[in-house]
């Protein structure tokens, strides 16, 4: 049987179990334990729930305006099987996971399997340590992930948030306003500027009316500093307690 390198998990994982039975546990798959209860699928269960607890009140403090099909969006990102599958690669559990005969090499394990003993190893920690280690394990490694998450959904997203923004501020709703095209008719570029009453925020180029809205509504959000650059210059969300809008705007 393979021996679990205890030291060396522990010391990638940054945390020490009191119990150690347990992070054996997380790395014992089914395939290998002669009684599915004693392999890591129950620990793997507790997991899955802790980091969505954990991922959700982090999403629910951090994005205090944010709506509920958002604030999903996100979450359902961060705590994908891809994004967990992932970690669990770059802490190499996978490596020291105990498996069945007919289980293959660790290289070649599929995404589903590294995936989930992220989730046993969350477990386990939970129910050595509590919440407070288990939640510091998950933001120090999920964090990133979290703002990756935010970064894309505003990508794809700025008129949703614009509106929202503008209506949470007490403002006028936007007006997408084209100053100027420029190219033929198979390839024009617009450039747009979006309007809330009197105020008039900085137009953007888009190679379509579509993508051009888009960069005027992601401007007008940096303007209002719905948007801003974190220290690792990503663009992230701020609560609108935070945001003011101009006296000048009309309503």
């Amino acid at each position: 049987m393979k021996d679990i390198p205890f030291a060396a998990v522990q010391e990638r994982i940054g945390y020490h179990f009191q119990d150690i039975t347990l992070l054996e546990t997380a790395l014992t798959h089914a395939s290998l334990s002669d009684h599915r209860s004693k392999s890591n699928e129950r620990q793997e269960f507790l997991g899955d729930a802790v980091l969505g607890l954990v991922v959700c009140e982090h999403l629910f403090r951090s994005l205090a305006e944010s709506l509920e099909g958002d604030l999903t969006k996100v979450k359902s990102h961060a705590v994908s099987r891809q994004v967990c599958a992932e970690i669990s690669v770059e802490l190499k559990l996978h490596e020291a996971l105990r498996l069945g005969k007919g289980m293959g090499p660790a290289s070649t394990l599929p995404g589903s399997v590294s995936a989930a003993v992220l989730e046993s190893v969350i477990g386990a920690i939970y129910l050595d340590g509590g919440l407070a280690p288990a939640q510091a394990f998950i933001l120090r490694h999920l964090g990133p992930r979290i703002h990756e998450s935010l970064h894309g959904g505003h990508q794809h997203n700025f008129k949703s948030v614009l509106q929202q923004t503008l209506v949470s501020l007490h403002m006028s709703p936007p007006i997408y306003m084209i100053l100027d095209e420029k190219g033929p008719d198979h390839a024009k570029c617009f450039e747009i500027a979006v309007l809330s009453g009197d105020r008039r925020f900085t137009s953007c180029w888009g190679a379509s009316k579509k993508a051009g809205e888009q960069a005027a509504a992601q401007s007008a959000l940096r303007e209002l500093g719905v948007i801003a650059l974190d220290e690792r210059g990503i663009e992230v969300a701020r609560p609108l307690a935070r945001v003011k809008p101009d006296p000048t705007s009309g309503k």
